[in-house]
């Protein structure tokens, strides 16, 4: 089955909170999904946004949002950055559904 490279492969802005203290959160998301397997590019775009690309037959959206967090990273959460990230949420689970790839599974791309 071919992937569309426009399907597999997304292009995404993470909006950090701008209340948050620490303004080096956006820096310091970039250099640890460097080295996050599946992630293609991160790289800051301002103080508060930190472009991403990856593969989504390897990573999603949100497991990079959970991760971010963990670090102890602040997102944005008004209304329309959560609106904005449900969405992706939702058509990325329903991709990755539609190969056959169950929902916590980090890499499907062996059963592509």
């Amino acid at each position: 089955m071919d992937i569309a490279d426009a399907d597999r492969y997304k292009h995404r802005q993470i909006p950090f909170n701008e209340l948050y203290p620490d303004s080096a959160q956006v820096q310091r998301a970039a250099v640890f999904l460097a080295d996050v397997p599946g992630i293609l590019k991160a790289e800051p775009t301002s103080e508060l946004l930190l472009s991403v690309s990856y593969d989504l037959l390897q990573i999603t959206l949100e497991e990079i949002e959970e991760a971010l967090t963990e670090l102890g990273l602040h997102l944005d959460n008004n209304l329309m950055h959560r609106i904005r990230r449900a969405l992706s949420h939702y058509t990325e689970e329903t991709f990755r559904a539609n190969l056959g790839c169950s929902r916590g599974e980090s890499n499907c791309t062996r059963k592509v």
